[in-house]
């Protein structure tokens, strides 16, 4: 499962430190193809730059299912075995999760299962709590709610807001989405339940 295909709606900053961390050897994987749904997203504009296979895959009016389908076929062409979610904010619909089942995963700010959804770093401010971070996990058709790869704690300061405390996760999520493709391309995980345990090598 080594190449991926990156799915993003915006500024695609996870997206090129996952290509980062490729160029640098610190990945072994290979990106087959980045598509986002809008076309204004600067992540596409960022993956030309690099010379990656960059679509664009307007999703606007279309039902969710029909896009899916589109978007499959897509990540098919360029034969992406993973798929790797980058700040995409579309929900997929099942059949896209079966196609691709316990091959996508997503990066969510927070520490699941506490605050999945939306505005993640907001509910953590909200709610008062000490610790918040990161979290890599599958994707399954529940929200937020597949087995988790890996996480990173980020301490909650008195004094963050929700764009503070969002900015110093960005840097753990920067770093984590490339240790648990890592994990999952090397084939050197179990799944148990909810739990993704690591294996020697």
């Amino acid at each position: 499962m080594r190449r991926l295909g990156i799915l993003l709606s915006g500024r695609g900053s996870n997206f090129s430190a996952i290509a980062g961390a490729i160029d640098e050897k610190r990945l072994d994987a290979e990106i087959a193809v980045v598509i986002s749904n809008r076309p204004e997203a600067p992540g596409i504009a960022a993956a030309r730059n690099r010379g990656l296979n960059a679509v664009v895959l307007p999703s606007r009016g279309l039902d969710r299912e029909i896009y899916d389908r589109l978007l499959i076929d897509e990540l098919r062409k360029h034969g992406a075995e993973l798929v790797c979610l980058a700040g995409y904010m579309r929900i997929l619909s099942g059949h896209f999760i079966r196609e691709f089942s316990m091959r996508i995963l997503n990066i969510h700010p927070s520490l699941l299962p506490a605050f999945p959804g939306l505005d993640a770093q907001h509910q953590a401010i909200e709610h008062g709590v000490k610790f918040s971070g990161c979290t890599v996990h599958f994707v399954d058709e529940g929200l937020d709610s597949g087995p988790i790869v890996t996480q990173a704690v980020v301490p909650v300061l008195d004094t963050d807001t929700a764009d503070t405390l969002s900015a110093r996760i960005l840097k753990e999520e920067h770093r984590i989405y490339s240790e648990a493709i890592g994990l999952v391309v090397s084939g050197r995980y179990r799944i148990e339940g909810r739990r993704v345990i690591a294996e020697s090598p």
